[in-house]
């Protein structure tokens, strides 16, 4: 039976352990982990999926600032390379955005892939540019409020 719990900060480096095995070893060096950095997430929305306590998925979001206003930066979501294909991401994706959309958030922005994230309703947005060196055909879009993203465009900035 799976476990969908919010992060701890006691889960913190285990998570990150997971991150550390499911991407690149430069994913540090990306741009949204330069917005990251010194920020802290949103922690209501950072959930892990558990089963018999191992961790087997996880999710962050953090807060930018898109001209001026505030914006949920999704990612990074990871499952476990032995977890993969069991639907654990959806899961997650599906659980925070539904308390994201709870806790009054208008707007998420990710990088990624549309035709994985268009499932969950993200879209290609124009207008919001996401510090160099990010594909602009990655930037995708949610409303979670309607009229979410309506007059909000400019560079993505660091949250202060």
């Amino acid at each position: 039976m799976y476990q969908v719990a919010k992060e701890t900060e006691a889960d913190w480096w285990e998570v990150e352990a997971l991150y550390d095995l499911c991407f690149a070893p430069g994913r540090t060096a990306l741009s949204s982990y330069r917005l990251r950095d010194g920020v802290k997430p949103v922690r209501d929305l950072c959930l892990n999926l558990r089963q018999d306590g191992v961790l087997a998925a996880a999710i962050r979001y953090w807060p930018v600032l898109v001209g001026g206003a505030e914006v949920l930066l999704l990612g990074p979501v990871a499952v476990h390379p032995t977890r993969q294909g069991e639907g654990l991401g959806g899961i997650l994706m599906l659980e925070s955005l539904n308390e994201g959309r709870r806790l009054g958030w208008p707007r998420v922005l990710l990088v990624g892939d549309e035709p994985y994230y268009r499932r969950f309703g993200f879209a290609k947005i124009t207008g919001v540019e996401m510090p160099p060196p990010t594909n602009p055909d990655r930037i995708l879009a949610l409303e979670l409020i309607q009229g979410g993203w309506e007059d909000v465009r400019g560079p993505v900035e660091k949250f202060c």
